[in-house]
């Protein structure tokens, strides 16, 4: 099955934005960067991927991003710099204006997944198995070890995820999917 991309997204950079087979990204989610997203993946409702068309998002296999969930690949420096989009005209690009951007593209592994309204700022890399619950905050460049669940604000170490589970799930999903295609 072809991946479904509903009409209802808004999808700023659409000639950058992949999603692989048997996917689905539903309505009322916001991508602001460049998007690939793996096979079998969901992007669910009201989700939020944002930071410009100079950073990427990536969601390997087999993961999801739960609703209202926001991924910033780009985030201001609230502390030191303006907080305010740039005009056009008064800079070709807004590192002109503001020094301290807090930019770095995120990606997320195969067999991973963001829980609900959980927040992940931008530089991270969630390494396959590795899960984020609800609610949870991920600082930026925070250093995540594989097959593992994080929780909390910000996140902290739950405990190891069952990756023999895990994959034994996929094998079934994957032996479908070929069934499927011999039919």
């Amino acid at each position: 099955m072809k991946a479904i991309v509903s009409g209802y997204c808004r999808i700023r950079h659409p000639r950058h934005f992949f999603a692989g087979d048997d996917s689905i990204v539903d309505d009322f989610s916001y991508f602001s960067t460049k998007v690939k997203i793996g096979r079998c993946c969901h992007i669910a409702s009201g989700c939020t991927i944002a930071g410009g068309i100079r950073r990427t998002f990536r969601i390997g296999d087999y993961s999801s991003v739960s609703s209202g969930a926001k991924i910033w690949c780009t985030s201001d420096d609230f502390a030191r710099d303006v907080v305010t989009l740039i005009p056009q005209d008064a800079a070709d690009r807004p590192e002109h204006v503001k020094k301290h951007l807090i930019t770095g593209d995120v990606s997320m592994g195969r067999f991973t997944a963001v829980g609900a309204n959980a927040v992940v700022m931008p530089g991270n890399d969630i390494p396959e198995g590795t899960v984020i619950g609800a609610l949870s905050f991920v600082p930026a460049f925070s250093k995540l070890k594989p097959w593992s669940v994080y929780a909390g604000v910000p996140i902290r170490l739950v405990r190891k995820r069952d990756k023999a589970n895990v994959l034994k799930q996929a094998a079934v999903i994957q032996n479908a999917l070929r069934a499927g295609k011999k039919r």
